[in-house]
């Protein structure tokens, strides 16, 4: 089958973060074509490159959201006309109370502005494939002043109606940013109504494109998702005005909505995210959890010899950032010490971004207060009861080898989504003390112990009783090793996967019939055997071409360009 994927700031980009996800997915799934649909996220991601391709990948199309163009496009008297009723329609969904809010509307009412969010949305979409696009539309004076009536009118919740001018012209402007898929030309028959499903690989934006595909061509949607985006908006928007967070997570909501009522199949990647797609509204008959795969090969070596370095050695490793709390763990350390003295810490990280090496820092100086009589010099780490490292060295070649290096891994984090790491040393066979954050406890199951969140104490406590108890920490570390192997590896991902297209197709009608001269049907018109891929023109004649309003591109990857066959009546 011919799958669009469908991406955001992910594959095929070097830098992506789902981008190994997706890589591996698509090269494990090798009988079935791919056409990549992917949303950049910033300039260096696309100046980075692309990760090698699969022949399997046929076409990847991009576009650059980010990046502000004007599209030339001048609306007519009409059209301006129903872009107001359109805009004003979705702010008003978007200032209505929400029903998680103390005052808020009832289920009838909820649904119906649903109703109202989603009918202003695909309304904005066929205006855009009328018009040719509406970037210009979307950042006029118009959508600005139906967002202020929309916020002082009747029934507009209280933190809407305390909007100012300049929260009203930052919240349009992220509205149109999020809004740009609506003026690709992604939704044509030769485009995304060619392929036979959607996957989405999160939602937001990234589902967009699906939502407009099965709108305009009726192409069944699976969204998966391993960190949901309003979860993610109330994380990274904590310092923004009242008025521009309730605004923007209504829309994050009701986008999430939307897309959990059109897709046939949601496949969240932990409990912890089903949780929030539930509370969104995501329907429990359409959930299938699919755990992320992870790669156990290069964990293999240190999870059949579990022997460690050092038996009074902890690691922490990760991206280092204020969410990791790792000043929880150098004060839980120093009531470690104080219990086991020969005991050493080893945080094995690089900063995340100007943030990441600001709290580098202020962790060094605090380890340098927390042990003052410590040797503190750059060849005195044997004696330096916390040491700050990366792999790549020669004492720590690479992450197996900081697992290795240690009796017990740790995990301190107070905000977590998936928590791969922890994963990463259950292959490894390393018991393990986490912070209930996120999916811990899912991952670990009962394989680790588990501690409240911001109390050094009980991390503390929990690590001493492990290191005082080489027979547990050995039982432990082999059952993490056994479970992530039975729950967490890339094969268990794409075998899941593959499942799922095939129960999708299988209950999705044709959608592309063949007609005979008299106009009826034509059972197996077009046989599967049509839609085969194969070399079939001359690499040299496909090249990349512009697409859309100046910031889109449509580049044919492999020299295979299928048949086309129309599926549904061959099935």
């Amino acid at each position: 089958m011919r799958i669009g994927l469908l991406t955001e700031g992910g594959y095929p980009y070097v830098s992506g973060e789902a981008g190994l996800w997706c890589d591996r997915l698509v090269r494990g799934l090798a009988r079935h074509e791919f056409d990549v649909y992917a949303l950049s996220r910033c300039e260096q991601q696309e100046t980075d490159g692309w990760v090698p391709l699969p022949p399997q990948v046929s076409r990847v199309r991009t576009a650059s959201p980010w990046e502000p163009e004007d599209d030339g496009i001048v609306l007519g008297r009409r059209a301006r006309r129903r872009f107001a009723e359109y805009y004003g329609e979705l702010a008003t969904a978007l200032c209505t109370a929400a029903p998680g809010d103390p005052a808020g509307a009832s289920q009838e009412a909820s649904a119906l502005e649903a109703d109202r969010f989603a009918n202003a949305l695909y309304g904005l979409a066929e205006l855009a494939r009328d018009e040719g696009g509406l970037s210009a539309a979307l950042r006029s004076d118009t959508a600005v002043r139906a967002l202020e009536r929309a916020c002082r009118a009747p029934g507009a919740h209280r933190s809407a109606r305390q909007a100012r001018v300049p929260e009203l012209l930052t919240v349009a402007a992220r509205l149109e940013r999020a809004l740009r898929p609506l003026s690709l030309d992604w939704y044509e028959d030769d485009a995304l109504g060619a392929v036979d499903l959607c996957h989405a690989a999160s939602g937001g934006p990234a589902a967009l494109p699906g939502l407009l595909a099965r709108h305009f061509c009726d192409v069944p949607l699976l969204v998966t998702e391993y960190g949901v985006r309003l979860r993610a908006h109330y994380l990274t928007e904590p310092d923004a005005p009242p008025s521009i967070r309730s605004l923007l997570a209504a829309f994050h909501g009701r986008l999430a909505a939307e897309t959990y009522r059109r897709a046939a199949v949601i496949t969240p990647g932990n409990t912890h995210a089903r949780r929030w797609q539930e509370r969104c509204g995501a329907d429990r008959a359409k959930l299938r959890t699919v755990h992320p795969g992870m790669d156990a090969a290069p964990f293999a070596e240190a999870g059949e010899s579990p022997e460690c370095a050092d038996p009074r050695t902890l690691v922490w490793v990760g991206r280092i950032e204020p969410a990791k709390d790792l000043v929880s763990l150098l004060h839980a350390f120093a009531e470690i010490r104080r219990a086991e003295p020969g005991a050493r810490l080893r945080i094995v990280g690089t900063p995340s971004g100007p943030e990441g090496a600001a709290y580098l820092a202020h962790c060094r100086g605090l380890a340098a207060q927390l042990f003052p009589d410590e040797a503190d010099g750059p060849h005195d780490v044997g004696r330096n009861p916390v040491s700050f490292e990366e792999t790549g060295g020669p004492e720590l070649p690479s992450r197996a080898d900081a697992y290795a290096s240690a009796a017990l891994v740790v995990l301190s984090s107070v905000v977590e989504g998936f928590p791969a790491g922890l994963v990463e040393a259950m292959f490894c066979g390393r018991a393990t003390v986490s912070t209930d954050v996120g999916a811990v406890v899912e991952a670990i199951g009962g394989t680790g112990l588990v501690v409240p969140p911001r109390n050094p104490r009980a991390l503390a406590e929990a690590c001493v009783a492990l290191l005082r108890d080489p027979e547990r920490r050995e039982r432990l570390g082999a059952a993490a090793r056994a479970r992530a192997l039975e729950l967490f590896t890339v094969e268990q991902n794409i075998a899941a996967f593959h499942g799922i297209y095939l129960e999708i197709l299988s209950r999705t009608p044709a959608r592309r019939v063949v007609l005979d001269d008299m106009g009826e049907p034509l059972p197996f018109g077009a046989p599967a055997e049509a839609h085969v891929p194969g070399r079939w023109a001359d690499p040299a004649a496909r090249i990349a071409v512009r697409g859309g309003p100046g910031w889109a591109t449509d580049t044919p990857v492999a020299a295979t360009t299928p048949v086309s066959a129309t599926e549904g009546a061959s099935r």
